[in-house]
């Protein structure tokens, strides 16, 4: 069994960090997403997804991250993610999410890059 997946947000002064932990599936994206667009409407425009204690994506979870990047790109911002699991660097790799979408090693490199 998965375990449901939490999430917590550190806003920053210029953007937020979101944490996430546990499986990214159609609820957990969901939860995600919530997240996110609440951000992106109190403008919000640079987001990062810390995945560290994220180990599963599934493909449902995939699509709602792509919708996240296209709303976000709709908006102006940035969206990028860190810390992600070889096997989740791979899907995000082959899904596409890395062409629109930066992906750091380590959260402090891309808080450095991103200004956050």
């Amino acid at each position: 069994m998965t375990e449901e997946l939490k999430v917590a947000v550190d806003r920053k002064p210029n953007g937020a960090v979101l944490y996430t932990k546990g499986y990214i599936n159609n609820v957990g994206g969901e939860e995600i997403a919530n997240r996110a667009y609440e951000l992106m409407d109190a403008d919000v425009r640079t987001l990062l997804l810390n995945l560290r204690e994220t180990k599963i994506v599934n493909s449902i979870g995939i699509s709602i991250l792509i919708e996240i990047i296209e709303k976000m790109i709709d908006k102006g911002g940035t969206i990028a993610f860190c810390c992600l699991t070889p096997v989740i660097h791979k899907t995000f790799q082959i899904m596409g999410l890395a062409n629109y979408a930066r992906i750091f090693d380590s959260e402090e490199a891309a808080m450095k890059e991103l200004g956050l």
